[in-house]
């Protein structure tokens, strides 16, 4: 059977950046054909304008998706289903789905949506990702302009506009494998790292708390989550089932045409001799990952007496191993791990910790 076509879900506020996290990954995909399906509430759909005009090499016409007609979360069956079927039955699919739902859709029906029969074997949930406008959040806000989601909220007659924006917002925080804590440039280190422990407080085990400004996240910390949220819905609970809202993030926060590097990001080899037992090994990984808050660790491990290379994959706490074919005659038998992490992190002590 193919493999599964990854689907990244980004949920968040009004204002908070999703748009702007979704062009960067598009301009920095690295040659990875990724289709949007943006829902957006109204007939004019700013969002999908803005990505279709991009010009971006990789990000065709057709390749942008828009749902027009509601809520995302409330129109599974009529819209978002067939959108993913289309998708799938093209001559040439995509590698990977990126869905932007409205500012204030609850991420949950959505994932379930996947276990759907027409499309639940062929595509799954590589991450839900939910963006967070740090300013905001550590101001008490939750979005820039309150005001104006109150205002997109009240233009459906159908939605209960009594649900506070707090209870909306942990069920977008309780849904997410990522936070990405956006516009973090305007924190100080102590607002950034207060607002990091409280997401994570409100977050399940293991999720990912990122700074970032502009919306600026690798593509390789972005995607390749392989979360498949969709088998895991009892972990992700809602707050409430019924509070369907809208907004549509702001276009204002698209304007800017900054050059965005990854000087918040770094990644490094680290290459030791062969391992004794994978078990332990796996261990030994997972509590290197806690103790440094590393992001992503990849690479393939040589095993004493083994004929076969050992394949590692971490994010966050999810590490999976497994024994993907033999060593060639010339190659070296070691290890050798990426890591990929936040700026700053202690190269040393992670690479000591990884060959001790």
């Amino acid at each position: 059977m193919p493999a599964k076509i990854p689907a990244t879900v980004v949920t968040g506020f009004l204002g908070a950046g999703k748009t702007t996290l979704i062009r960067h990954l598009l301009e920095n995909a690295g040659g990875k054909r990724i289709a949007l399906i943006i829902n957006e509430f109204g007939d004019l759909g700013v969002d999908g304008g803005i990505l279709k005009g991009c010009g971006i090499e990789g990000c065709a016409e057709d390749d942008v998706m828009e749902l027009s007609n509601g809520c995302i979360c409330c129109t599974v069956a009529e819209d978002f289903v067939p959108t993913i079927q289309k998708l799938l039955d093209r001559a040439e699919p995509p590698d990977h789905i990126v869905i932007e739902t409205s500012g204030l859709a609850l991420p949950q029906p959505l994932v379930r949506a996947f276990n759907w029969p027409e499309i639940s074997t062929r595509v799954t949930v590589d991450g839900v990702v939910a963006m967070v406008d740090g300013k905001a959040v550590s101001d008490g806000q939750f979005a820039h302009d309150v005001d104006a989601v109150d205002a997109q909220r009240r233009m459906d007659d159908n939605l209960d506009h009594e649900t506070p924006l707090s209870e909306l917002f942990a069920d977008q925080v309780a849904c997410a494998d990522m936070i990405v804590v956006n516009k973090s440039d305007l924190l100080t280190e102590a607002e950034a790292e207060l607002l990091t422990g409280h997401l994570r407080g409100q977050a399940r085990d293991g999720v990912q708390v990122v700074r970032t400004s502009m919306g600026a996240l690798p593509a390789n910390v972005l995607l390749g989550q392989g979360s498949g949220a969709e088998t895991d819905m009892e972990k992700r609970h809602e707050l409430h089932h019924h509070h369907h809202d809208h907004d549509d993030d702001d276009p204002g926060d698209h304007d800017h045409d900054h050059d965005h590097d990854h000087d918040a990001f770094e990644s490094f080899v680290v290459t030791r001799g062969e391992i004794t037992d994978p078990d332990d090994f796996a261990a030994q990984v997972a509590r290197v990952i806690r103790t440094h808050d590393i992001l992503r660790l990849k690479g393939f491990a040589a095993v004493r007496g083994k004929p076969m290379r050992l394949t590692l994959q971490a994010v966050g706490p999810r590490i999976d191993s497994y024994f993907d074919q033999p060593l060639a005659a010339n190659e070296p038998r070691e290890t050798r791990l990426v890591v990929i992490g936040q700026a700053g992190l202690d190269r040393g002590a992670i690479e000591t910790a990884l060959s001790a």
